[in-house]
């Protein structure tokens, strides 16, 4: 069985490490690089880096401060926003990341994620899916949780693994920033749609919100960000808990 991956997360607004709650009130979490290093140094598996206004403000991801990032740490890193063309995603790979995350543009122009996949391997493309609950499904949202799309986040789950995706990042709008626990039903019914690793991401608030969404929702990797970078648990805390608890991760 593979080890469950415990990933921060940096979202990035102005060049600073920004954090809300269910997308809304951001407040400054520090300066990126130093945020990035003591995730580094805590044993964090991989680190997430989200230029979370890139897609509405139309503007490309900050490549310089990826290369800044890329030559601080050692850990695997996946970076998003604001990508929207394979020569996008081929300058934050030259930068350094491992992954690139799609979302917005992968709502408009599903191609690119095949594309991609094709030229740069599946491993490299994780999708990105932001959904809220409606009467009856989980919408996708695009734009930084801006722009409802009308999408069935379970039918854009299964079409992005069809059309390559290595990975999908999922957060869920209603619980994120909340600190009451991973969205456990929609994590579950997307983990039961696809063959491919699944990121958890949103409302993580104790100990126990890991070890639920990887054995009651069946995640391979938790993502979280206010948790981490307001010192309430660090990455060693929880990966220490898991084990203990019989979940297996690299310590």
């Amino acid at each position: 069985m593979l080890s469950k991956r415990i990933i921060p997360c940096l979202d990035i607004k102005d060049g600073r490490v920004v954090k809300g709650v269910k997308f809304l009130g951001l407040r400054d979490a520090g300066d990126p690089v130093s945020v990035a290093k003591a995730y580094d140094a805590q044993g964090a598996d991989e680190l997430v880096f989200l230029d979370i206004t890139a897609s509405f403000e139309n503007r490309k991801t900050l490549v310089a401060l990826v290369e800044e990032i890329a030559r601080n740490i050692f850990m695997p890193f996946t970076v998003g926003g604001g990508i929207g063309e394979i020569e996008d995603i081929r300058n934050i790979l030259n930068a350094g990341a491992e992954k690139v995350s799609l979302n917005t543009q992968a709502v408009k122009f599903p191609e690119l994620i095949s594309s991609a996949a094709k030229r740069f391997g599946s491993q490299c493309i994780v999708v990105a899916i932001d959904a809220k609950k409606q009467d009856d499904f989980w919408e996708v949202f695009i734009n930084g949780g801006r722009t409802p799309t009308g999408i069935d986040a379970l039918i854009w789950a299964e079409k992005v693994w069809r059309l390559g995706a290595g990975e999908i990042l999922l957060t869920s709008m209603d619980y994120d920033g909340t600190k009451d626990g991973y969205d456990l039903e929609l994590t579950k019914a997307i983990t039961a749609k696809v063959n491919i690793p699944v990121v958890a991401s949103g409302g993580a608030g104790k100990l126990e919100d890991f070890y639920n969404v990887f054995t009651q929702a069946g995640a391979d990797a938790a993502l979280a960000a206010s948790l981490f970078h307001y010192g309430r648990l660090s990455v060693k805390q929880v990966k220490e808990y898991l084990n203990q608890r019989g979940i297996k991760v690299r310590l």
